[in-house]
């Protein structure tokens, strides 16, 4: 049995003429000790549906299980059930981190000391501070007491909301293997973010934009389902070669990509026949690679077809 089914899910916010429908029937499963990942940028919907199945928000159409647990009919099983770590830091600032993880674990009727095992190894990392206020804490540190606190109570579904937005880079590396270890205690992990990188992280992911879903399917799949030729142009008039590739009649798309436009190519094509093209348009240090997409190529493809 998948530990989380959502079935046509639907979620509209304002009333009449001022409706915006945050999800356009979502539908995914994630399997029982998966990582699964929720991909999309800033106002995809991803808060929205991880609130809905964490029995926070009603959905206005469609159905959801969580555990095999309907998110209507049986939320107090199921809020005993997963754990929830919000996008916004949400502890109590004024709680020492210690005060923190015994409220949590009162809530759930446990103690830290029952579920010490399971938390072990990221609380440790706190825990020379736990006389300290939460307020006072530095964004990694608030990362790690919110999911020590989440996971406190021992769930089955552990849901994380954009959990390494504005973290630094080191802080989210540790946190990815925080949740690689976790996964081999056989707990299900359903993880959002916008960032792209991450989504190799992840067993399988769910692309999402506008509310609608684009993809579900393992990193290897996404990319191998881009299916065209990809390539890495830079030049030295960043500008005018987007505007040079995207009138050329052999690239069906282009866009920027770090120091590179990427080149999305209609079929079969010339690499030096496309440097001639650019050459004779006056550009200079014209450099082209053929390249492998990544989850943000196909991101982009998706959306726009």
């Amino acid at each position: 049995m998948p530990a989380v089914v959502a079935n046509n899910i639907v979620k509209k916010y304002g009333k009449k003429k001022d409706v915006v429908e945050a999800l356009h029937g979502i539908s995914f499963e994630a399997e029982q000790g998966e990582l699964f990942g929720i991909i999309g940028p800033d106002g995809a919907g991803k808060t929205s549906l991880f609130r809905i199945l964490t029995t926070l928000l009603l959905p206005d159409g469609g159905s959801a299980t969580v555990d095999g647990l309907d998110i209507v009919k049986d939320f107090k099983e199921i809020r005993n059930r997963v754990g929830y770590m919000p996008g916004r830091f949400s502890l109590y600032q004024d709680l020492t981190v210690a005060e923190n993880m015994e409220f949590f674990a009162t809530i759930f009727n446990t103690t830290i000391e029952e579920n010490y095992d399971l938390v072990k190894d990221i609380y440790s990392q706190i825990e020379p501070f736990k006389d300290r206020r939460a307020g006072k804490l530095s964004g990694g540190m608030k990362q790690k007491l919110a999911l020590s606190c989440a996971l406190i109570h021992r769930p089955s579904v552990l849901f994380l909301d954009e959990p390494t937005t504005g973290v630094d880079s080191v802080s989210r590396k540790e946190f990815w293997e925080m949740l690689r270890n976790l996964k081999k205690q056989g707990i299900t992990i359903l993880v959002s973010t916008p960032y792209m990188d991450e989504a190799s992280l992840c067993d399988r992911v769910a692309l999402v934009q506008n509310g609608k879903l684009l993809s579900v399917n393992t990193p290897a799949g996404v990319r191998t389902a881009f299916g065209k030729p990809l390539l890495a142009v830079r030049a030295t008039n960043m500008l005018a070669l987007l505007n040079h590739l995207k009138q050329s009649g052999a690239i069906a798309d282009a866009y920027p990509f770090g120091e590179y436009h990427h080149a999305v190519m209609r079929g079969s094509y010339d690499v030096e026949q496309l440097r001639h093209y650019l050459l004779q348009l006056g550009h200079e240090h014209v450099d082209i690679q053929a390249i492998e997409p990544d989850i943000e190529d196909c991101f982009m493809d998706l959306m726009k077809n």
